[in-house]
């Protein structure tokens, strides 16, 4: 598999804290509650969180974005990875932070401070913009887009660039592949453009198709999407629209979820995908986000990572693993799915499906070619390994896939320890001899029903069996 594209994020990256404890009483001066046992997580936000989760992709990227001197700006420099590298902007006044206090992980309150703006563009941010191959603009209204605006215009003009509007900040410049604003954020840029369109009624999905229509035109974008929260989101290119919906209903703190839609889609226009193909997948990334624990279990993934398998398959069970891990330390719940998947049918997608409804994530083992060799016989598999793994990440029930070359899972799993390991209702416990070492560590086996008539090998054999046409001779050319 080849590597991410590089991607560059262009835009006002903000200080994150979280003040997490838990409420046991009211205080006695005033009815509100007293927040105690306080754990302090200061993170990256704004264009600097959407750059963080780009590079947790695997990318290279390049955040150009405005500091000062102030110490929160100090401090965000130090929380940002290697994958990105900053490219500075000055700025007039303090870097803009955000404190949330949370209690058993609900915001009961919010601060903000610091007005710092981008004061003036530079040399270095317009040539980091002329020579990337797709960027991300993440405009929270404090001046970096702003500064910047010739530069992007030009850019857009040559290559995939996402904009991720703010209430606060000017549109897109025309011609962006893509512009991803939530619904309510669409509502008001609509409503300014053609006074009285906000108001109008009609369902959700309605005001949203209508406002996209609308931003389209007026903002002479590509494409817009709305986001929907939980409800997925809905693509326009001015015509009729696609909805996208989550493939599960994750509970969660949302906060950054729009930055994890935007990074993903911009990292899969990047990659060359089209912009339906993207939209799709920002919305299972950010529904898995939201699942995970949102951007505090973002952490998770400066562990050192585990130590390189011999086998070329490590690339996927790696970030499986990452997968498992963020769940986990989020509090969730980690379930996993075995097979072949050669020649994916009805019954493996009922099968996965109902399995990822019954936690936070869902992780495919899929056998590699060897193994299907070792138990199906020499003329499987039908499908390869890499192509097996392809199909299986496109499904939206599926979070991550791992690969085992073993003839039975065991080991893998071991590694995963998932909560749950799903099964088809074809399957006796007493036939699977993973059972006892999924108990061992506190997981279950859960079984579901199998849908009659679904194989792989009885569509083959039928493959097998179907007539080919006979084709005729090719008619001479007369000379």
């Amino acid at each position: 598999m080849s590597a991410p594209a590089p991607l560059l994020v262009v835009g006002d990256a903000l200080l994150d804290h979280d003040l997490c404890g838990r409420v046991e009483r009211l205080a006695p001066d005033a009815p509100v509650p007293v927040v105690s046992s306080l754990r302090r997580i200061a993170r990256p936000g704004g264009a600097a969180l959407a750059a963080c989760l780009a590079a947790a992709d695997g990318r290279q990227v390049t955040l150009v974005t405005a500091l000062g001197d102030d110490e929160a700006s100090a401090s965000l420099c130090r929380l940002l990875p290697d994958r990105v590298r900053l490219v500075r902007l000055p700025l007039t006044g303090a870097l803009s932070s955000k404190t949330r206090v949370l209690a058993e992980d609900r915001p009961l309150l919010r601060l903000d401070d610091g007005d710092g703006r981008a004061r003036e563009r530079t040399d270095e941010a317009c040539r980091a913009i002329a020579e990337a191959g797709a960027v991300l603009v993440a405009d929270y209204g404090r001046g970096t887009a702003d500064v910047l605006r010739e530069a992007l215009r030009s850019a857009a003009a040559r290559v995939p660039v996402v904009w991720d509007p703010h209430p606060r900040g000017r549109p897109p410049v025309p011609g962006v592949r893509l512009a991803t604003p939530c619904a309510s954020e669409a509502r008001a840029f609509a409503g300014r453009a053609h006074p009285g369109d906000e108001s109008q009624g009609g369902s959700a999905l309605h005001a949203a198709a209508r406002h996209a229509d609308t931003l389209v035109r007026a903002w002479q974008a590509a494409s817009v999407v709305v986001t929907l929260g939980g409800r997925g989101a809905l693509l326009s290119h001015g015509e009729t629209p696609l909805l996208v919906p989550s493939p599960v209903t994750a509970e969660g703190d949302a906060c950054g979820a729009g930055d994890r839609f935007a990074a993903t889609a911009a990292g899969s226009l990047a990659d060359g995908e089209l912009t339906e193909t993207a939209v799709r997948a920002a919305v299972h990334a950010a529904t898995r986000y939201v699942a995970e624990g949102g951007a505090r279990a973002l952490a998770v993934d400066t562990a050192p990572a585990a130590p390189p398998r011999p086998s070329h398959d490590h690339e996927p069970t790696d970030d499986a693993l990452r997968t498992a891990a963020r769940v986990r330390a989020a509090g969730g719940t980690v379930v996993a799915a075995g097979g072949c998947f050669d020649l994916l049918h009805a019954g493996h997608v009922a099968l996965l499906e109902a399995a990822r409804r019954t936690g936070d994530c869902l992780v495919v083992c899929v056998n590699s070619d060897a193994s299907v060799r070792r138990r199906k016989g020499s003329g499987r598999p039908l499908v390869p390994l890499a192509d097996r793994v392809r199909v299986l990440r496109a499904l939206e029930c599926v979070d991550a896939v791992a690969v085992f070359d073993e003839d039975t899972p065991e080991r893998l799993l071991g590694e995963l320890r998932p909560h749950i390991w799903a099964k088809g209702g074809d399957y006796a416990l007493a036939h699977l001899p993973e059972a006892s070492l999924v108990e061992s560590w506190g997981g279950q086996v859960v079984l579901f029903p199998y849908l009659d008539g679904r194989s792989t090998t009885g569509i083959a054999e039928r493959a097998a069996a179907t007539p080919q046409p006979t084709r005729r001779p090719a008619a001479r050319r007369s000379r």
